[in-house]
């Protein structure tokens, strides 16, 4: 199974995160995948949503490994 990790940013990048933060008046977590998120047309995007509002969560749909 791929496991994400937290984003490794550098001081630029974490500068420009933390401002968009305060643009939002959230958090925003950044992490590395490391496999491809699954190109999903706009029915399974809809279904998957669906399914995050049934189940209070945050899904992410990856490419399985070949």
């Amino acid at each position: 199974m791929a496991e994400m990790q937290y984003a490794k940013l550098d001081s630029e990048k974490l500068a420009r995160l933390r401002s968009f933060e305060t643009e939002l008046g959230s958090w925003v977590l950044a992490v590395e995948p490391a496999a491809e998120l699954a190109d999903l047309s706009a029915a399974q995007l809809a279904q998957l949503q669906a399914l995050e509002v049934e189940l209070g969560v945050v899904l992410l749909a990856y490419t399985p490994p070949a």
